[in-house]
């Protein structure tokens, strides 16, 4: 089992930034991370992954260049930094947790709006 916990989220104006948390407990190990994010209206969508290692990252396209991803295994914490935001990346953004093909384990989420 795992727990995923995000932080972070908040108000900001467009072109601001914020950093996105997720403490992971449990078992961890080999753990490929990523964040979804879903806007009101709108089905969940991909966001940014990370393998274990971290040597492996994977963008959505409108994020690629503005965001980036990291993972501290140290502290089983994994991060989102997300630079030039704009009012489309209002949304609630989700830390999600695998090990095989299909994302497993889920985080409460933590809203992010991004005003204009």
């Amino acid at each position: 089992q795992v727990q995923l916990v995000e932080s972070g989220g908040g108000l900001v104006q467009a072109g601001g930034s914020l950093r996105l948390s997720c403490a992971a407990s449990g078992r961890t190990f080999g753990s490929t991370m990523g964040w979804f994010r879903q806007a009101p209206g709108k089905e969940r969508e991909f966001v940014s992954s990370i393998n274990w290692s971290g040597t492996s990252t994977d963008y959505e396209d409108p994020v690629k260049g503005r965001f980036t991803i990291t993972r501290d295994n140290a502290k089983n914490t994994v991060y989102l930094e997300m630079s030039s935001l704009k009012p489309e990346d209002t949304a609630v953004y989700y830390c999600a947790a695998r090990f095989q093909w299909q994302y497993e384990y889920w985080g409460q989420g933590t809203q992010v709006t991004v005003s204009s």
